[in-house]
């Protein structure tokens, strides 16, 4: 009997992945054709944190069954939720592992990935755009990418919440050049970029992605997707924290990312308990 190691394993297995599905799709002679360039597979293996999330993770698994280029693997780890989180994601086909904060989440998730990409997204987003994920796949291999994100757009029909998430935009995107912002609420990264980092640094309470998008870029080539690729999320946090509150709380968190370095204690009071009576 041969004793390989969990990264061997992980090898071999995406090696026979790659295989059998181009034999799949040479026999059948099909193939999808996006921007000039015929791409035969697309791995990717998502990560998605959770906490009592079964008003909001239904959503977001539905939306992936639905894309036109589908995942390979969907991870949910989840921080011990007492609500039905784990049975929603288990009755989804996710594979489930025990999770904690985000940062923690993430990696824990990360480390049972077997694909060649990860997408990390939260819980509360939802693709609307069936294609997303065949458009994303074909801006990361055309651009030669290695770590991306894109613009998010609220779940919201009021002109305050786009108000807000469009400044987001802007200020990200401007900021690209010097300061990289990526929110965790969709990152794309190669999954050897991921393991080359350690992945997110765990004794980071808030804004823990933008340090490891940070650290990948450094290594890795960043990017934003187009501007019409962007993810819906809910408003939650800004209904449940007030509108003056975030934004004082992400002025203040950017000027302690400037100067100070990564935010390690929690002055910033972080919270992922919400309302679970209704989807906003």
């Amino acid at each position: 009997m041969f004793c390989y190691s969990h990264d061997r394993k992980k090898e071999i297995i995406e090696c026979i992945n790659r295989c059998l599905y181009c034999h799949v799709c040479f026999s059948k002679q099909k193939y999808v054709k996006l921007n000039k360039q015929f791409i035969l597979f697309c791995m990717f293996s998502i990560v998605i944190p959770t906490k009592n999330e079964e008003y909001y993770l239904p959503f977001l698994l539905k939306s992936l069954k639905k894309q036109t280029l589908k995942p390979k693997q969907i991870i949910v780890a989840d921080a011990f939720s007492s609500d039905r989180t784990r049975e929603i994601a288990q009755s989804f086909g996710c594979e489930v592992v025990d999770g904690g904060l985000p940062g923690s989440g993430r990696n824990r998730g990360a480390s049972c990935a077997n694909q060649p990409w990860i997408i990390f997204l939260d819980a509360d987003v939802e693709f609307e755009d069936p294609t997303f994920l065949e458009r994303a796949y074909s801006q990361l291999q055309t651009r030669d990418l290695d770590l991306a994100t894109c613009s998010i757009r609220p779940i919201s029909n009021r002109r305050i919440d786009h108000f807000f998430h469009t400044c987001y935009n802007v200020y990200t995107r401007a900021c690209q050049p010097f300061m990289v912002h990526a929110p965790g609420l969709c990152i794309f990264i190669k999954r050897q970029l991921h393991e080359q980092i350690n992945g997110f640094d765990e004794t980071i309470i808030f804004c823990e992605d933008h340090e490891y998008a940070k650290r990948a870029s450094k290594i890795g080539r960043f990017g934003f997707l187009s501007k019409d690729l962007h993810v819906p999320v809910s408003i939650r946090r800004l209904k449940r924290d007030g509108y003056i509150h975030i934004a004082g709380k992400y002025f203040l968190s950017e000027l302690h990312l400037l100067f100070l370095g990564p935010i390690r204690d929690n002055k910033f009071k972080y919270d992922l308990d919400y309302k679970k009576d209704e989807r906003v």
